[in-house]
Formats: structure tokens, C-alpha cells, sequence
């Protein structure tokens, strides 16, 4: 495991709840961040100890360079071994998804349950890096309010719901506007995020697959490849519910957690 520094997490325990193993990790998606799981990490803390963490590059976790799915699992891997939880049961949504399966995959050891959310192990051909060379065309020193922002954005990324989930990400500091993602390392490493590293290993534990079932994520075809990294996956769909699908259909998203870690 990497001397990288922590990660940024906010910690959610119902009083009680006695702190008993395993803990719950949830790991967010590309241009996410803890703070997108409060609801949902919060309802969960009823049963465990949560833990949301930020993932490198976004939020409020270190920016650094290497960007891609070993050096993000081994992030994971710290912060389990820093914390001293021992295994723990997991959710990760896209690209938080990828980062579980990839340690699950090479550090079995430290899993009890894996719960992945719309995401397959595989190599995607959409690319998001029209939306950051979006975000980085935004002049942020002309900004005054962030509504300026998502006025300027409108043409670019005309969808408001995606539009407003990216501004997430844009933060007023002392008076003047910054990005709280590392956009130009996403840019050069978003090759990395939409591939999924080739492994020989599988990861024997129980293993849930949540679908959106207006997503595209997850298609017929990559049950192959699932079920070879992971032999007792099961996989589910959620109505009304897109790639999102835990802003989508929260109350489902939180049902279907507790039926599969209870």
C-alpha cells in the first residue's frame, strides 16, 4: 500500500449502534464526492458504521497525478489498514464501483460484501471529457455568483440535472470561485477511467450488481464477464431509475442495501 495521504471521509454512526465489524465504505462516481451519499449513508448508519470517503482528485482529497483504478483501490486499501476496520462491507457507484471491484479483485481479504452500482468490469467507449473541456473553458474569474456559471453552461450541457450535479464541484473560496476537482488530470487519465484492468483473479464473496433500469451501463453482454470475476454476483434492477440511480430512486437504492447487507 502507497504512503499517498488520507482520504477525505465523513463518518455516520446512529448512537445505537454499537461499533461492531464490518464497518460500510461507499465510494462515489466520476466528478462525485462524499457528500452526493449523505442521505443515503446516513439512513444506512442505523445498521453500521459508514464511512463516505472522497476519492483522489475530488472533493477534499489530495490531487495527485496518477489517476487510475490500482492506485485508487490501494487508497482504499489505506484507509482500511489506517482506520484498522478490518473487512468491510462496500458500495461503489461508476467509477467508485470500478475502484471496489479492482479491490475486491486483488485484496479479497478485505471485503465481506460488495455492493456495485450501475457499472460492469469493463472497458467503455464514451468518454466524459466534453464535459471537462466544458468546465475548463469557464472563465472562473469573471464569475460573481454561481449561477453565472450555470448561465454560461447552458448551451454546452443543456441538461439541467447533469449541468447541476457538475457545479457541485464549484467552490467559492475568499471570495473567488474554484474547482474542487482536478480537472486537467481527469482530462489526461480519463482513458484510464473508462477501461477496466484485465485480471486473472476472482473475488469469492456475496456480490450484488444494482441497476438503473433506464441505465446502459450494465448490458446483457458483460454478464460474461461478471460472472467470471465474480461467481456469486446477483444482479438487480431498479425501476424509474437511471445511472443515478441512488439520487434517482434513493429509497429503493437504501432497500436493497439493507436486504443484501442484513
Amino acid at each position: 500500500m502507497s504512503n499517498t495521504p488520507e482520504l477525505n471521509f465523513t463518518r455516520y454512526q446512529d448512537s445505537g449502534v454499537q461499533n461492531q465489524p464490518p464497518s460500510l465504505i461507499v465510494l462515489h462516481g466520476l466528478f462525485g464526492s462524499a457528500s452526493n451519499w449523505r442521505s443515503i449513508a446516513r439512513q444506512l448508519s442505523k445498521h453500521f458504521q459508514v464511512f463516505a470517503l472522497d476519492l483522489r482528485n475530488h472533493g477534499a482529497s489530495f490531487w495527485d497525478d496518477k489517476m487510475d483504478y490500482p492506485a485508487l483501490a490501494d487508497d482504499v486499501a489505506g484507509f482500511i489498514a489506517q482506520h484498522e476496520l478490518g473487512a468491510v462491507n462496500i458500495i461503489g457507484h461508476s467509477m467508485g464501483g470500478k475502484t471496489a471491484m479492482y479491490l475486491a479483485l486483488t485484496h479479497p481479504e478485505l471485503i465481506a460484501k460488495l455492493l456495485v452500482v450501475d457499472i460492469a468490469p469493463v472497458a467503455y467507449s464514451h468518454t466524459h471529457a466534453p464535459f471537462i473541456d466544458d468546465l475548463l473553458a469557464l472563465d472562473l474569474a469573471t464569475l460573481s455568483k454561481r449561477s453565472d456559471a450555470d448561465q454560461a453552461l447552458r448551451d454546452a450541457i443543456p441538461e439541467d440535472g447533469v449541468r447541476l450535479f457538475l457545479l457541485q464541484n464549484l467552490v467559492q473560496q475568499d471570495g473567488t470561485f474554484r474547482w474542487r476537482i482536478n480537472l486537467p488530470v481527469l482530462r489526461q487519465t480519463m482513458p484510464n477511467l473508462v477501461d477496466f484492468p484485465a485480471l486473472q483473479t476472482h473475488y469469492p464473496g456475496p456480490c450484488l450488481f444494482l441497476q438503473g433500469g433506464n441505465s446502459d451501463y450494465v448490458l446483457p453482454q458483460h454478464t460474461a464477464t461478471i460472472e467470471r470475476y465474480f461467481p456469486n454476483a446477483l444482479q438487480q434492477h431498479v425501476a424509474g431509475a437511471g445511472h443515478w440511480l441512488h439520487a434517482e430512486q434513493p429509497a429503493l437504492m437504501i432497500e436493497a442495501a439493507e436486504q443484501f447487507f442484513l
